[in-house]
């Protein structure tokens, strides 16, 4: 896997670079410039290469598109009904040890309203579910996220962040708070290390649900050798109800949930094969 291997060379400050580099508009947009410097020599071909580029770029702010790649390509299951909410609750009263782990996705390096970073808004949405969930269960929350490849070192470790305002805005503290790692991949180990010492048995993993086939992978292969149990609680799935018109024109967050998708899409391709559950 290429994230690996940069991971392993002590590259991985190059991960977000890449990333930028394959993923949409780039990729479009190179098509197009392309097909326009060859228009002269090579008409059909420069026509055909703009062509594809703006049709690449048109379907990549789409919420239709992204939609269609997340649900044939992802396939991220379903959150938590009330029935298995109850019967998580009804574990953690007869006391399995459980852990609802957060995970961070990406910081506000320079939130000055606060005079400090802040969560990004899909960090502070996971934060809220797992706070709300925690409620709900009785299940107590950790968070999990340190500085990311492309934060400046010396930033505020974004679990510590989560730690704050869970504390402060939402009146639930959390039990434990892991601010090592750097990706999903960390996340799992060190999350996993945290919570055995504790004799935690069971995680309840909140995520994205995008994002949650890959970090349900990475936390089962983490757990592997432990008898910890992962159980998916993903969020954020809905989508906006949309007319099926709006839902092919382009549209910021459509731009947004297509790279999201992407992004998931590489790892699922490049990823091992998931460890069983037990």
């Amino acid at each position: 896997m290429i994230a690996d291997w940069l991971t392993s060379a002590g590259l991985g400050a190059l991960k977000p670079v890449v990333a930028a580099l394959v993923l949409p508009p780039v990729p479009f947009l190179v098509l197009v410039l392309a097909g326009l410097g060859i228009a002269r020599s090579r008409p059909r071909t420069g026509r055909l290469l703009a062509a594809v580029g703006c049709v690449g770029l048109w379907l990549g702010c789409c919420i239709g598109a992204a939609r269609w790649v997340e649900q044939s390509w992802l396939s991220p299951p379903p959150p938590l009904d009330a029935g298995q909410r109850a019967q998580l609750k009804a574990r953690a009263a007869a006391g399995t040890p459980m852990a609802i782990v957060v995970l961070g996705g990406g910081m506000d390096a320079d939130a000055r309203e606060y005079g400090s970073g802040d969560l990004a808004s899909v960090s502070l949405q996971r934060l809220r579910y797992g706070v709300w969930l925690g409620r709900q269960t009785g299940i107590p929350v950790a968070g999990s996220g340190g500085l990311g490849w492309a934060q400046p070192s010396g930033a505020m470790p974004e679990a510590e962040r989560m730690a704050q305002i869970a504390r402060d805005e939402y009146g639930l503290p959390l039990r434990w708070v892991e601010t090592a790692s750097r990706d999903t991949h960390e996340n799992a180990g060190y999350s996993v290390a945290l919570l055995r010492p504790a004799g935690v048995a069971e995680i309840v993993l909140v995520t994205s649900a995008v994002h949650m086939p890959r970090a349900l992978r990475e936390f089962r292969a983490a757990a592997a050798s432990t008898p910890i149990r992962v159980t998916p609680a993903p969020m954020g799935a809905a989508w906006p109800a949309d007319s099926a018109l709006l839902s092919w024109m382009p549209s910021g967050q459509g731009a947004l949930r297509m790279h999201a998708a992407l992004h998931e899409v590489l790892g699922a391709l490049t990823a091992p094969a998931e460890a069983p559950q037990k």
